[in-house]
């Protein structure tokens, strides 16, 4: 099973991630037949990267979905994504000691 700390550690790692922010929304959707089955969770991921820059939204999502590949579909169910290069993040809401 995934849990919030492997999957910050995976974005952190494939991503060349500055700052990596998971939330497990699973609870929430507890009563749904996708969760039921065991299909995976639901998150919200914050995540800030070089690898970013320049890069649409698209591109960024693409790349994402990429570094979790084996986890698509399996542990991961659904995913909401906040993706900034290291420039954005004055404007990001991002806390102020987001270097990790």
């Amino acid at each position: 099973m995934l849990t919030s700390n492997r999957l910050r550690q995976l974005l952190a790692e494939k991503l060349q991630a500055l700052y990596v922010h998971v939330e497990d929304e699973s609870h929430r959707h507890a009563g749904h037949g996708e969760r039921q089955q065991g299909s995976g969770g639901h998150y919200r991921v914050q995540v800030v990267s070089p690898l970013f820059a320049g890069k649409t939204s698209l591109q960024r999502h693409r790349l994402v979905y990429a570094a979790l590949a084996e986890e698509m579909g399996q542990s991961i169910h659904a995913l909401a994504l906040q993706t900034y290069s290291p420039e954005e993040v004055p404007t990001a809401g991002i806390p102020h000691n987001w270097i990790a």
